[in-house]
């Protein structure tokens, strides 16, 4: 390969992997929240990419016009060029998103006051790999202030070391050849601390992106620990969704009213 041609392909990548870097967060506010609740939403796309509009904006928009106030998180990922070139680009994959949450919900709290909410009453909400990511913030979280008041992963991906893996969310997030010490340490069923905060979790069994199992090991994992929580399990209803009827089916996209009445009833209403 010439230079020039290095030079190019090294070019491309940087420009292709620059905007998979870049922090966002993008607010949603009611005209009335009488719960005082806020939600960070992390839109899936197995850490190369993210899915902002059904996973995004259309999860923030319904949230919204049910009277909770919703902020869409763009976190680091690694990119389309990561992706196609099967490289692992520094300050994009871990724990650059785990860093982008944090300070999302530090961004949050600190101006609830304007946004209308209660700085105790922060959770947060992932859809595949970012389900991953807000697990993972959960339990690296428990028992300081900045914990999620809950968190809400939906189809996510759970282990990494595990024979149901999301080899592609794992490659996204990890690059091509972790050390075992870190898949363990991001295999989340392996690290539910007793302190962990409520849980919301959903999934179908005719997934065809992530193994319907990540969504079992992370229950049954909860289970042991006696962690309140509660577990949608669909027959079907596929994968990548969101909040959109026409993009699952009728029994999957059930999971929004029970969403919401799980979510009250954890507010005492």
């Amino acid at each position: 390969m010439s230079g020039k041609l290095r030079l190019g392909l090294s070019l491309l990548l940087s420009v292709w992997c620059m905007a998979a870097a870049a922090y966002k967060l993008m607010p949603y506010i009611p005209d009335k929240n009488p719960q005082q609740v806020g939600v960070i939403v992390c839109p899936g796309g197995s850490y190369f990419w993210l899915d902002k509009d059904h996973e995004g904006r259309e999860v923030a928009e319904w949230l919204r016009d049910n009277g909770i106030a919703a902020f869409v998180l763009e976190y680091s990922h690694g990119g389309w060029g990561a992706f196609a070139f099967h490289v692992r680009t520094k300050g994009r994959s871990f724990p650059a998103g785990y860093k982008d949450l944090s300070r999302a919900l530090a961004s949050v709290r600190t101006d609830a006051a304007k946004y209308g909410i209660r700085e105790d009453r922060v959770g947060c909400m992932g859809f595949s790999a970012g389900g991953h990511l807000v697990m993972y913030a959960a339990e690296q979280l428990a028992g300081k202030p900045e914990v999620p008041f809950f968190v809400a992963p939906l189809y996510p991906v759970v282990s990494m070391t595990h024979p149901c893996t999301h080899k592609r969310s794992r490659r996204g997030l990890l690059g091509e050849f972790p050390p075992k010490a870190l898949l363990d340490s991001l295999s989340l069923e392996n690290h539910v601390p007793a302190d962990c905060p409520p849980v919301f979790l959903m999934n179908c069994d005719d997934d065809p992106v992530v193994h319907y199992h990540n969504a079992e090991l992370l229950d049954s994992a909860l289970t042991v620990r006696g962690i309140p929580h509660h577990y949608e399990h669909y027959r079907t209803g596929g994968h990548g969704f969101g909040v959109s009827a026409s993009r699952t089916t009728s029994e999957a996209i059930g999971w929004k009213e029970k969403f919401l009445g799980w979510l009250y009833k954890l507010l005492g209403n």
